[in-house]
């Protein structure tokens, strides 16, 4: 079935209290989201540590992403990516308050467990 649509469709014109999630596609193993955020980070003391690889880019807006052992975050801006290995501890330290940020992630080699796991 083909399927298309607009990632920048229905972004929300205030802050939202959580991230919105959307998946895109599924197949196999590999798992393609839209992440939209307003203003969420990573909750204090808590790193995102995911079984499978993740590729993310960031295509509208801005966000702090910290690697663990980095002493800064990397600051992203629209058309920046990074490629997360399996087990690379990482956090979203911001993202811009005043604009939706999307991101559009791609998760490879999930397993059947790890399908509804989007961190």
């Amino acid at each position: 079935m083909t399927r298309s649509g607009s990632l920048f469709a229905g972004l929300p014109a205030q802050m939202l209290p959580d991230e919105r999630l959307e998946d895109l596609h599924r197949f196999a193993g590999l798992r393609i989201e839209r992440i939209v955020s307003t203003g969420q980070a990573t909750p204090p003391g808590q790193w995102l540590d995911q079984a499978s690889d993740e590729w993310v880019v960031l295509l509208k807006g801005a966000a702090g992403l910290l690697i663990e052992g980095d002493s800064e975050p990397r600051v992203l801006s629209p058309g920046d990516w990074i490629f997360l290995p399996a087990q690379c501890r990482h956090r979203v330290e911001w993202t811009a308050p005043g604009e939706p940020s999307v991101w559009l992630a791609v998760h490879v080699g999930l397993v059947p467990d790890q399908g509804a796991d989007p961190t």
